[in-house]
């Protein structure tokens, strides 16, 4: 049954005929430390994915196969990156391409033009392919039923995650749906320079359209307190399932263009835009000055 709780029991609302399709709490964050207002090491391990698959396709690195992965370790001094630790690297290749080939290739096609706007140095580990060779990859060499790397997906783990994946699911799921919007808030507070990074929580319950817990974190670096942006953020976005499938287009999205490279890595994807901060910032001051 798809009929939310409130309908069932006669409330009549706007956006209250859909229930969350699960339960659980969604987390959404943004920071200021990069311009996709992501984590740096998220950023750089798509990149390099991402340079990978374009280096196969356009046959600038011969000899590598779809399947791989990147990590990638920086250091922080006072919440600020300053050096990249490692960068782990591992892609399928064929059999007769050696390790010092690979790396080579890798190096002069993928790492320079991925970390152009922050180098990395003599010091850093580079490590590709550690296990040996990666011969054999995709389904017929690791599968199970494991879901999606739903820290990849989101944001490398530098934040809090509800467990659920993203992939896979139609919008009345609130595993994807509360995710987008969690993310589409948090990166508001940021955008609107209210926070440097922000954690915004929202708790459904199954079949229950409204939102059983909401709170917003600024982890320390809010410009105003954690609560004025909470109750502004309520005021501003409706978090009932139904007005975030329609807020953000849900029905309409192209949802594999979320699977691969994470799903916050466009600003074509509408819960990337921050298309309502005149309207937030405005309920903000109002309860601002309602503290003064």
């Amino acid at each position: 049954m798809n009929t939310a709780l409130e309908a069932r029991n006669g409330i009549n609302e706007q956006y209250g005929s859909i229930g969350a399709g699960d339960q659980g709490t969604m987390y959404g964050y943004a920071t200021k430390e990069t311009r996709e207002m992501l984590p740096l090491p998220l950023v750089l391990s798509h990149r390099i994915v991402k340079r990978l698959d374009d280096c196969r396709k356009g046959k600038l690195i011969k000899g590598i196969l779809p399947d791989g992965k990147a990590q990638v370790t920086v250091e922080y001094e006072d919440d600020t990156p300053v050096r990249i630790k490692t960068i782990v690297i591992s892609v399928q290749h064929d059999k007769n391409k050696t390790q010092e080939e690979l790396k080579t290739d890798i190096l002069n096609n993928v790492l320079w033009q991925c970390f152009e706007d922050f180098p990395f140095d003599d010091e850093t580990e580079l490590l590709v392919n550690p296990s040996g060779q990666f011969v054999l990859g995709g389904p017929a060499a690791d599968t199970g039923l494991t879901g999606r790397k739903i820290m990849v997906d989101t944001y490398g783990g530098l934040t809090s995650h509800g467990g659920g994946a993203l992939c896979g699911k139609d919008p009345t799921k609130v595993d994807r749906s509360g995710a987008y919007m969690a993310r589409y808030i948090a990166k508001h507070i940021v955008w609107c320079g209210y926070a440097k990074k922000c954690e915004v929580s929202i708790s459904y319950a199954i079949g229950k359209a409204n939102p059983v817990a909401f709170t917003v974190n600024t982890l320390g670096t809010g410009t105003v307190s954690d609560e004025i942006l909470t109750l502004a953020a309520q005021e501003t976005f409706n978090l009932r399932p139904a007005a975030i499938i329609e807020k953000l287009r849900l029905r309409n999205v192209i949802y594999s263009d979320t699977a691969a490279y994470g799903h916050f890595n466009s600003c074509l994807f509408p819960w990337e835009d921050v298309n309502k901060y005149s309207e937030f910032r405005k309920a903000v001051e109002k309860y601002v000055d309602r503290e003064d």
